[in-house]
């Protein structure tokens, strides 16, 4: 699927959209920490980050994650680049503050500083962004990839966002809903049928569509060419929220 979904970035970008790629690599980062020895702790989807964890992190995440999606861009003949939040100060952000724990380098974004994207857009790259900010205080800090996904795009002024993950999008009772509208989507929050991992991730959809992008989406990553039917049928694939 890795491949196809480079074929569809690359195909996007052809059919002249400006697609930019914020990834996470939560599963390659724990992965990686457990090889050194230590453990993943979570808090509300959240991962308690110190210092060990955040090298390790960074390392994953502008490293080998990044090069691998920027590679498969290329494959195609696309002209992927990859970026962390630190570079051209993209990402500023500071200590993510917890009401129960202390979370340790994960980050909470300040502002975002959409130059350098633009300008790489302007120039036929496709940008591929790791969610590393760092603050005034030049502490680097882990951020959650929606959170950072939602805040590039409304700096951006995106028309989409498009959330992939491993599940078809927000079921209930393991049934799909194809489409919700911000006040729906809180009460299922609120109900606990969107819980987890879900919830940074349709809380950073929330704080898009409040400040003007128009649509966001989440679908199954797993599926092949899922963004182009996302984007090109009328059912879509997933889960779309709209005002």
């Amino acid at each position: 699927f890795k491949v196809t979904f480079a074929k569809d970035i690359v195909l996007l970008r052809s059919l002249g959209m400006y697609p930019v790629i914020v990834h996470g690599g939560g599963p390659e980062v724990t992965q990686a920490i457990k090889q050194y020895g230590l453990e993943s702790k979570f808090i509300d989807g959240l991962r308690i980050t110190d210092l060990s964890s955040l090298k390790i992190s960074e390392m994953v995440l502008s490293g080998t994650v990044n090069k691998e999606i920027v590679a498969h861009i290329n494959a195609q003949d696309g002209l992927g680049v990859g970026l962390s939040g630190k570079d051209g100060r993209l990402i500023q952000a500071s200590k993510m503050n917890h009401p129960s724990a202390d979370l340790g380098y994960v980050g909470e974004i300040d502002k975002v500083n959409p130059e350098l994207i633009i300008n790489l857009i302007e120039n036929g790259y496709i940008p591929v962004i790791s969610p590393i900010g760092m603050g005034l205080d030049g502490n680097t800090y882990n951020i959650n990839a929606d959170t950072a996904a939602s805040h590039i795009a409304v700096a951006l002024k995106a028309q989409k966002v498009i959330f992939l993950t491993d599940v078809k999008g927000i079921l209930r009772d393991e049934t799909l809903i194809s489409e919700l509208n911000k006040n729906e989507t809180l009460d299922l929050i609120e109900k606990g049928i969107i819980s987890g991992g879900m919830v940074p991730k349709v809380k950073g959809m929330l704080y898009a569509l409040e400040n003007g992008v128009k649509s966001v989406h989440i679908i199954c990553g797993m599926d092949h060419h899922a963004v182009i039917s996302e984007l090109f049928t009328v059912k879509g694939t997933g889960t779309m929220i709209v005002n």
